[in-house]
């Protein structure tokens, strides 16, 4: 039986409005055969989690430039927790300190992506966190 395609969810938490970076990766991701749903700019925590919740996806992409990386993604992880959907993967854009990147890891991220990653290489390290390389 063949898996159905890996559905994501890409999210732009926060007061950031600059969002062509999460655009162009919803397109590759969707080039790159995966279901992609956007969530558009200024999205809270809660409103993340509860889109995530409502289309069922595997993961969560969080698109994060102006620097409140640790509190957003720490709040979504928790939601995520509270709700009992923990199985939902959280991976992370953005120009994130290599420490902070680390700190993420360690409190559940699954994959911090930097600026200046190949389009193709996230696509590829997406695959392989959901075991379908």
């Amino acid at each position: 039986m063949m898996n159905p395609p890996i559905r994501i969810l890409i999210a732009k938490p926060g007061l950031d409005s600059h969002d062509r970076g999460a655009k162009v990766i919803a397109r590759a991701l969707r080039e790159a055969g995966m279901e992609v749903i956007y969530t558009g700019i200024r999205r809270t925590p809660e409103e993340i989690v509860q889109a995530a919740i409502e289309e069922d996806v595997h993961l969560i992409g969080l698109s994060i430039l102006a620097g409140a990386h640790m509190q957003l993604t720490g709040r979504v992880l928790e939601l995520l927790q509270k709700n009992k959907v923990d199985d939902i993967k959280v991976i992370l854009g953005g120009p994130i300190p290599p420490k902070d990147g680390e700190q993420l890891k360690q409190i559940g991220v699954a994959e911090v992506f930097t600026p200046g990653m190949r389009i193709k290489e996230i696509a590829s390290r997406i695959y392989d966190l959901m075991d379908r390389s």
